[in-house]
């Protein structure tokens, strides 16, 4: 469990680290499985519901940048998502009763792992109140030259801003327009086995890994049960399943917050690779392949 600075900070800047959430053995483990995953993207083109692809991927060079809803494609990753060494540690933020909303696997492999541009989750799924947010279980160490993920402390406290780029969602926010100092973005860094926590609303992002070192972060999104998407409950079994902590509730706590709807839909729906692909403006360097690409 967290200690009271720790609550008190998080609720303060909207981030913490925890280090030795996992074990080495764990760590070797996710690491094993996902050099399987690797291995069999030989084999795929295009991204799909699985993979999204790195421009330069080919079957002789197969190159990832993202593995999809992991927890929907090894049960080893679903049972991780729901460890109380991950969950027991959240209840002193999210109250006792915890849903999965989501998860990811974000590859930024070694000289060629893409940036994310800055942005909010809660831009992507705002919920009837903001007791949400992602945890960042850290499969490689992680420091400023593998592109770690960046946050800007405090701004979980201020608005939602405009992610949409000529009126349409990119996933993205405008770096000109935010008024934000992005100088005072604090790097999350520390040892593999540690996890990042960083609240729905609070504004990150991460550069590209020009290092010679992979970062692997494992991406899990989470919300106290009480919390309903906005967007709506497409299956109510798979939502109720989704519960990793404690009980499902039908009753809704709605406390008001900034919202945005992530409407309409962008030109490039996907990851949020695919998404930023429309944003108007870049923060974050990008390779020449990328450019191309998102000019074309």
């Amino acid at each position: 469990m967290l200690s009271e600075d720790q609550v008190a900070f998080y609720r303060e800047n909207g981030y913490l680290v925890v280090p030795d959430v996992v074990d080495a053995e764990t760590i070797a483990e996710m690491r094993a499985l996902i050099d399987g995953f690797v291995e069999k993207a030989r084999f795929v083109s295009e991204n799909d519901s699985v993979y999204d692809l790195e421009l330069t991927h080919t079957p002789e060079k197969p190159r990832v940048r993202r593995i999809k809803t992991p927890h929907k494609h090894h049960p080893r990753f679903k049972a991780l998502a729901a460890d109380s060494r991950i969950t027991d540690v959240l209840a002193s933020l999210l109250g006792p009763d915890i849903r999965l909303h989501g998860t990811k696997l974000n590859m930024k492999s070694a000289g060629y792992g893409a940036a994310v541009e800055w942005h909010q989750d809660w831009a992507f799924y705002p919920h009837t109140n903001d007791d949400l947010l992602a945890t960042g279980l850290l499969l490689d160490d992680c420091d400023i030259e593998n592109g770690p993920l960046m946050v800007l402390p405090g701004t979980h406290k201020g608005p939602t801003y405009d992610h949409h780029a000529e009126g349409r969602f990119c996933g993205a926010l405008d770096p000109e327009a935010t008024g934000l100092d992005f100088s005072k973005a604090v790097p999350l860094t520390g040892k593999a086995g540690s996890m990042t926590i960083h609240h729905v609303r609070l504004v990150h992002g991460s550069s590209l890994n020009t290092s010679t070192r992979s970062r692997k972060l494992l991406l899990h999104e989470y919300a106290a049960a009480d919390a309903w998407p906005l967007l709506g409950v497409k299956d109510y079994d798979d939502f109720s399943d989704r519960v990793v902590r404690g009980t499902q509730t039908n009753v809704p706590r709605v406390v008001p917050a900034p919202i945005r709807m992530p409407y309409p839909r962008g030109d490039h729906e996907g990851s949020i690779y695919e998404n930023q692909r429309g944003s108007a403006r870049r923060y974050f360097a990008v390779y020449e392949e990328e450019r191309k690409t998102t000019a074309a």
